[in-house]
C-alpha cells in the first residue's frame, strides 16, 4: 500500500536500522539495538517539520521568496505564508530515485530542473552508509546549465538520547559565534557565543544559527547530546560552515522539544538573499560534504 514518503530502503549493518525514503531523499529513521537514535516519523506520516530532509538548493529561509544574483532579480514561491518566506529549498517534496547496492547503503539521486524563481539545473545526490562509525551521509550535487548557480545545501535530522523530552538532556555546541535573526530569518547581527553547554535542556529554548565551528584535529566539528541512553554526535566536516539547532518549543503536541535538531548547513540563513556564503557552482562544477551521527556505544 502507498504511504506518504514513498518508497522505504531499510539500511542494515549489525544492530544498527536506518530508513531512506523516496519522497526528498531525506532520511526517516535511525536506532541501534532497537534504540531510537534519530527522532523520526512513522510511515504513516506525511515528514513533519522537515525531519530528517535534504534542503537543496538553499537551507532555512528566503524572506520573501526574493534575491538577486548576477544581476538578475528572482521570485521564488512562498511556502511558509504565516513568515512571507521561501523555506528549506525545493527538493523536500520531489521523488528522488534511491538505489541500495548493499545492505548498509542507499543512494538517493535526483535533478532538480529550471523553474519559476530558479532557472538552473542541478544533479543532487545523497548517499547514505551504516558502519561501526554510525551513520555517515554524503552529499553532492553538480551544476548541469551552463551558466553559474547560486547552491547551498542543509540536513534536517533530529537527534535524541532520551526516551522522554529533551528536558533532562545536555548539549554541547563547539562554537565561537552565535547569529541572531528576525522574524523572516534574515541575519541581524552577531556575537560571541557565551555558553557552549547547556546542562539540562530544561530551560534551553533555541532555533539558533551558529558559525565559527570548531573542529577536532581531524577536522570535524562534533555537536554532542547526551541523555539517560549515552551519548550521540553529530559530526560535520569542514564544507559545513554553518549549524543551526533548533529545539522544537514551536511545533506542535507531538513533536515539541521531543527530538533535538542539528542541521549542518553551507551557508547561513537568508543566504540567498544576503548573498553571505552562497557558493557558485559554475558550469559543470560540483559540491561534496560529509557528515553523520555517531551513535551512544558506538
Amino acid at each position: 500500500m502507498p504511504v506518504p514518503s514513498g518508497r522505504q530502503v531499510l539500511l542494515r549493518y549489525g544492530s544498527h536500522r536506518a530508513t531512506v525514503v523516496e519522497v526528498g531523499g531525506g532520511l526517516r529513521t535511525y536506532d541501534v539495538a532497537g534504540v531510537p537514535v534519530l527522532d523520526g516519523y512513522t510511515d504513516a506520516q506525511i515528514c513533519p517539520a522537515g525531519r530528517g530532509q535534504v534542503l537543496i538548493p538553499w537551507p532555512n529561509r528566503v524572506p520573501d521568496g526574493r534575491y538577486s544574483f548576477e544581476g538578475d532579480d528572482y521570485q521564488l514561491p512562498i511556502n511558509e505564508v504565516e513568515r512571507n518566506t521561501s523555506i528549506h529549498g525545493l527538493v523536500r517534496w520531489a521523488r528522488w530515485d534511491v538505489d541500495n547496492p548493499a545492505s548498509h547503503l542507499a543512494s538517493a539521486t535526483h535533478e532538480l530542473p529550471p523553474q519559476p524563481g530558479w532557472p538552473f539545473e542541478l544533479a543532487c545526490r545523497v548517499d547514505y552508509e551504516l558502519s561501526e562509525a554510525g551513520l555517515t551521509v554524503t552529499t553532492s550535487a553538480r551544476n548541469l546549465a551552463d551558466v553559474p548557480c547560486p547552491f547551498g545545501v542543509g540536513h534536517h535530522p533530529y537527534v535524541t538520547a532520551d526516551t522522554g523530552t529533551l528536558d533532562s538532556q545536555t548539549l554541547r555546541i563547539p562554537a565561537r559565534t552565535v547569529l541572531a535573526m528576525d522574524g523572516q530569518g534574515r541575519v541581524t547581527g552577531r556575537s560571541e557565543v557565551v555558553e557552549t553547554e547547556f546542562a539540562p535542556l530544561r530551560e534551553t529554548a533555541l532555533d539558533t544559527p551558529f558559525t565559527d565551528l570548531v573542529r577536532d584535529g581531524d577536522g570535524l566539528c562534533r555537536v554532542r547530546l547526551t541523555g539517560s541512553n549515552g551519548t550521540v554526535e553529530v559530526w560535520m566536516d569542514e564544507a559545513w560552515p554553518y549549524l543551526q539547532v533548533f529545539t522544537g518549543d514551536t511545533l506542535g503536541a507531538q513533536e515539541r522539544r521531543r527530538g533535538l535538531a542539528v542541521e549542518p548547513m553551507t551557508c547561513p540563513p537568508a543566504a540567498l538573499a544576503s548573498g553571505e556564503g552562497v557558493i557558485v557552482l559554475q558550469p559543470g562544477e560540483s559540491f561534496t560534504g560529509r557528515w553523520g551521527i555517531f551513535p551512544p556505544g558506538g
